[in-house]
């Protein structure tokens, strides 16, 4: 059995993957909803803690309503820690985020969470497929 490395620094899959990732948390500190999405396929989903939003309209939807409400001035901190390539169009990566609210430095230690991220190149577009946070501590 043989196992193929991809050498992603080589091919820009990685920054690639990582700039569609931060492209979502620049989304975030502008409080723009349509720009959080931006680089969500049409089809993703997001599974958060309470919820399951299936679509990019959802996503959106539900952003704008955040953004404008209880997440208004907000801004998300997050660290990827793994890219893991599954194949040349398809990436998992795992990250660890928290939320920063308006007059906050910094999230709470006990709001960070662990979060799951698939992507798929598309059209030669790094797109994110789905996206599952949950909390990293328990409460």
């Amino acid at each position: 059995m043989t196992s193929k490395n991809h050498d992603t620094s080589r091919d820009g899959n990685e920054d690639a993957v990582r700039a569609a990732i931060a492209s979502v948390y620049k989304g975030w500190a502008d409080n723009d909803a349509d720009a959080f999405v931006a680089a969500y396929g049409p089809d993703a989903t997001a599974t958060l803690p309470g919820s399951h939003l299936p679509s990019r309209n959802a996503i959106r939807a539900t952003m704008a309503a955040l953004f404008a409400g209880q997440l208004k001035g907000s801004r998300a901190q997050y660290e990827v820690q793994a890219i893991r390539f599954l194949g040349d169009d398809a990436a998992i990566v795992t990250s660890k985020g928290g939320v920063v609210l308006a007059g906050q430095t910094e999230p709470p230690a006990k709001e960070w969470a662990r979060e799951t991220w698939v992507l798929a190149k598309v059209n030669g577009r790094w797109q994110v497929e789905a996206f599952h946070n949950c909390p990293e501590h328990a409460a």
